[in-house]
């Protein structure tokens, strides 16, 4: 059967905390199977008959709504893109062996348009680098994230719709333990 992970947006940030035994429960109650959490940040694994990956998440979306009492965005990934998703190689490696560097990855709904991308590359400067592959966006950060001068929601507005952040570290972690 398929495994499919979803990147979940608002999920312990911004005042808004759910329990990872709760997210579980409620992605079982939806018909979802074998689910597992990853870390307390809404990464959520699971398997599903389901082949339409757009109607997963309009239930995922929708459900968490009413259980939750808010908005919250979903990206679904496969494993087998999670994989191509943590072997692209946007930067030189010595700029991603660097230690002090910080690779993050951005979920997307879709490959923004060239307008878009143009906007998210005017913000590169010494600290932050950019690039685009599929629907994600991959954020070279030489600094910590909390002083790179960008957040999520300057990366929304110029992508000019949602996206949801983690650390390639993370992801690679998700790879090893579910792929």
């Amino acid at each position: 059967m398929p495994k499919y992970i979803a990147f979940l947006r608002a999920i312990n940030v911004g005042g808004h905390t759910v329990k990872m035994d709760h997210l579980k429960s409620l992605f079982e109650k939806m018909g979802f199977i074998n689910v597992e959490t990853f870390i307390a940040s809404g990464n959520v694994v699971f398997e599903t008959k389901s082949k339409s990956v757009d109607s997963m998440k309009k239930k995922i979306e929708s459900d968490l709504h009413k259980q939750l009492g808010y908005q919250v965005a979903a990206f679904i990934r496969s494993t087998e893109e999670l994989k191509r998703i943590t072997g692209y190689k946007p930067f030189k490696e010595s700029e991603l062996n660097n230690p002090n560097n910080n690779l993050y990855i951005g979920f997307l709904e879709s490959a923004p348009s060239k307008e878009n991308q143009n906007k998210v590359f005017a913000m590169k400067n010494d600290i932050n680098e950019f690039n685009f592959y599929h629907n994600e966006l991959y954020w070279l950060c030489r600094k910590n994230f909390s002083d790179s001068g960008i957040d999520g929601k300057k990366l929304e507005k110029a992508l000019g719709m949602s996206a949801t952040i983690r650390n390639s570290t993370t992801i690679k972690k998700m790879v090893d333990k579910f792929c």
